[in-house]
């Protein structure tokens, strides 16, 4: 890590964390927690800003930077639309019930500071893509392709749910078709494959000590937040979804098992 990539990253926490203020005012004044999911990908955006204003403008940072605003506006966008005026996420309240009396104010740090905190470990990859001076090399053109992919294919994933969601008769059924038939989880491959891509260019500038933020985020996506968490009671609230996970690959993509 050189010195200029971390000053760059250790800048851009303050600022994180005031976006991290601002997200908890807003959502605690309309009672819902899990707004702080629009601002997740705003988070990292903020990073890659604050790293793109105090280095030497590059083509590997903007590339990097245009692929990190079109990930992360196209994602708050999406989950702006979709939890604006949606009751609060089933996560949040049962957060919300461990922690009350007082939830309102211990949101503060227990939702909206430690996202903003670990928003910060996973830029790590923007930082230093950015940071370096340098056109891409292979390395970084595979990076800057898989980020490239992995947005389209979460963003067509987003898309046919929405629309199934829509339909008069999604209520109770399993969305089982398009990118949906090849994995329970499409939305969440794509995140993946973003996040390794971030990585290579990363990686491609020196950056390959980042190599904890894919991890970090394959962690979350399978594990923690993301795969483990969704499915821990689906199968008893929606009794279809079971046939589904028989048949269905959890998270990367593959054919679907013969009945």
């Amino acid at each position: 890590m050189t010195g200029s990539t971390l000053t760059q990253w250790l800048a851009a926490l303050p600022a994180l964390l005031v976006l991290g203020v601002a997200a908890w005012a807003i959502a605690t004044a309309r009672r819902n927690a899990g707004l702080v999911d629009i601002f997740w990908s705003l988070f990292l955006l903020l990073a890659a800003i604050v790293a793109f204003l105090q280095s030497p403008a590059t083509f590997r940072g903007w590339l990097t930077l245009a692929l990190a605003a079109a990930w992360a506006l196209r994602l708050a966008a999406y989950l702006a639309v979709r939890n604006w005026n949606a009751p609060e996420d089933r996560r949040y309240q049962a957060i919300r019930a461990r922690n009350e009396p007082g939830f309102a104010w211990k949101s503060l740090y227990l939702v909206f500071g430690l996202q903003a905190v670990l928003a910060w470990l996973v830029s790590a990859p923007l930082v230093a893509a950015i940071s370096q001076p340098g056109a891409p090399g292979i390395v970084g053109w595979a990076g800057a392709g898989l980020a490239a992919f992995g947005i389209a294919y979460e963003t067509v994933a987003d898309w046919q749910l929405a629309r199934f969601k829509a339909r008069a008769d999604s209520a109770g059924r399993v969305l089982d078709s398009g990118l949906w038939r090849y994995s329970r989880h499409p939305n969440y491959f794509g995140e993946f494959c973003v996040w390794w891509g971030f990585f290579l260019l990363a990686a491609d500038a020196g950056g390959w000590w980042t190599v904890f933020s894919p991890l970090l985020m394959s962690l979350l996506l399978l594990r923690i937040s993301g795969v483990t968490l969704l499915e821990r009671d689906i199968g008893e609230r929606r009794p279809a979804y079971r046939d589904y996970v028989r048949r269905t690959s959890a998270f990367f993509p593959g054919p679907p098992k013969e009945a």
